[in-house]
C-alpha cells in the first residue's frame, strides 16, 4: 500500500449521499473538507478531559505530534510507523473516509501490550481536534494480556469549527482481555467520522464503550469480528444529542468461529431538534455454529421535535445459534412524569430522574468506575436544570 493509492481511491470516491442505504438518514451535502483549514494548534492543556485518573500510560495528541509523557514496562506505547505489520489489516480504504485517513494520517499511536502482561491502571489517549484532525490508532493485546484504554476525542473550545476522522484497528489475541472505551465530546461545529474495527481471536474477550455527547454530524462505524472459538464481545454505548446535532452509529457483529457471544446495548436520549440514526447487524457465518448474538437500540425523545431511526437486522448462514434483537423509540412516560410531580418534584427534577433510570442499565454495564463516572456526568450535564 502506498499514500498515493489511498489519496486515488479518496479522490476516486464520491461523498456519499443519501441514494445509498447506509447514508439514507444522514446528509452530507453541507459538508466540504476543503473548507477545513489547520491553523494553529492548542496547547493540549487547553483542552478540557472528560476524565481525570490515575493511569498507568499516558498520551495527548495535537496538530503538532503525539506527547507520551508516560508509558508502562512490558507495553508498546509509542508513535505509530507505515512500518506496523497490522496497519490496514482492519480498516484499509476502500470507503470515503477511510481513504481519506489512510493518505492523510501524520500522528498515530501503536500500543502493544505484551504477552501476559497485566496492567491494573488504564492507558489513556487525548486527542486535540482542530482543522482537519486525521488520527489512526493500532492496539494489540497479545496473549494473556490484560488491559484497559481509553481514547478521548476534544475540541479545545465549544465553537471550534473542525473536521475529524479517525481509524481504530483492535487486536485481540488468544485468551487476552481488553477494555476499550472511546469517548466523543467534540464541539458542536465539529464533523466527527470514525471507523472502529476489532478482531478477537480464541477466547478472547473484548469489552467496548462508546460514548457520544459532541459533534454537529458525521458517522462513527463500529464492527467487532469473532474470529476465534470462544470469543466474546460487550459493547455499550451511550449518547446524549440536542439542539440540532446529528449523531449515526453503524455497527455491525460478524461472528465467523463457533461459540462466541456478542452483545451490544445502546441507548440515547435526544431533546430540541436532535436526530440520532442507528443502523446494526449481526453477521453469522455458515461455520459460526452455537452463536449467541444480541443487539439493542433505545431512544428517549424529550422534545417533540426529535426524530431517531433504530434500524436492526439479522444475517444468519448457521442452523444452531440464538439471535435476538430490539429497537424503540419512546417518549417520557406521562405517568411517571405525573406520580413525581404529584409527590412535590418540578417537572425538569422529575425528568431528570426518568432520564438517569433510561440509561442506569448501560452505565452499570461499564466496569471501570471513573469512566462510569464521566459518562454519567456528561448525561447529567446535557438534562435541563430545575
Amino acid at each position: 500500500m502506498s499514500r498515493s493509492d489511498a489519496l486515488a481511491a479518496y479522490e476516486r470516491l464520491p461523498i456519499p449521499d443519501t441514494t445509498e442505504e447506509h447514508w439514507r438518514f444522514t446528509n452530507l451535502s453541507d459538508f466540504d473538507p476543503s473548507t477545513f483549514v489547520n491553523g494553529d494548534s492548542p496547547r493540549h492543556e487547553s483542552v478540557t478531559a472528560m476524565l481525570d485518573l490515575d493511569v498507568a500510560g499516558y498520551a495527548t495528541v495535537t496538530a503538532d505530534g503525539i506527547d507520551v509523557s508516560k508509558a508502562p514496562e512490558g507495553v508498546t506505547f509509542e508513535a505509530l510507523g507505515e512500518d506496523e505489520e497490522r496497519l490496514y489489516s482492519l480498516v484499509g480504504w476502500d470507503e470515503k473516509f477511510a481513504a481519506h485517513n489512510a493518505a492523510m494520517w501524520k500522528h498515530g499511536l501503536v500500543v502493544k501490550v505484551h504477552k501476559g502482561v497485566q496492567l491494573e491502571k488504564p492507558l489513556y489517549v487525548r486527542i486535540a481536534v482542530t482543522g482537519q484532525t486525521f488520527w489512526r490508532l493500532v492496539v494489540v493485546a497479545e496473549e494473556g494480556a490484560r488491559a484497559s484504554l481509553i481514547e478521548e476525542y476534544a475540541s479545545p473550545s465549544e465553537d471550534t469549527v473542525a473536521y475529524s476522522n479517525a481509524v481504530t484497528e483492535l487486536f485481540v489475541e488468544q485468551n487476552a482481555k481488553l477494555e476499550y472505551v472511546s469517548l466523543q465530546n467534540l464541539s458542536r461545529e465539529t464533523w466527527h467520522f470514525a471507523s472502529h474495527h476489532a478482531r478477537v481471536e480464541r477466547d478472547g474477550e473484548l469489552d467496548w464503550v462508546a460514548g457520544g455527547f459532541g459533534s454537529k454530524k458525521g458517522k462513527t462505524r463500529i464492527q467487532n469480528d469473532l474470529n476465534g472459538p470462544g470469543a466474546t464481545s460487550r459493547v455499550t454505548g451511550a449518547y446524549f444529542a440536542d439542539g440540532t446535532q446529528h449523531l449515526d452509529y453503524d455497527t455491525f457483529q460478524e461472528h465467523i468461529a463457533p461459540d462466541c457471544e456478542s452483545d451490544f446495548a445502546f441507548k440515547g436520549a435526544l431533546r430540541d431538534h436532535a436526530t440520532a440514526v442507528w443502523r446494526g447487524m449481526i453477521r453469522v457465518e455458515p461455520n459460526a455454529q452455537k452463536t449467541n448474538a444480541y443487539q439493542e437500540c433505545r431512544n428517549l425523545m424529550l422534545s417533540p421535535t426529535t426524530h431517531a431511526v433504530p434500524i436492526p437486522g439479522l444475517e444468519i448462514l448457521a442452523n444452531d445459534v440464538r439471535c435476538t434483537h430490539g429497537a424503540t423509540v419512546g417518549r417520557v412516560d406521562r405517568e411517571q412524569l405525573f406520580y413525581l410531580m404529584a409527590r412535590g418534584l418540578t417537572r425538569q427534577e422529575a425528568e431528570r430522574l426518568i432520564v438517569r433510570g433510561f440509561f442506569q442499565d448501560v452505565l452499570d454495564r461499564i466496569e471501570l468506575e471513573p469512566v462510569r463516572e464521566a459518562v454519567t456526568a456528561a448525561l447529567e450535564a446535557r438534562i435541563p436544570q430545575a
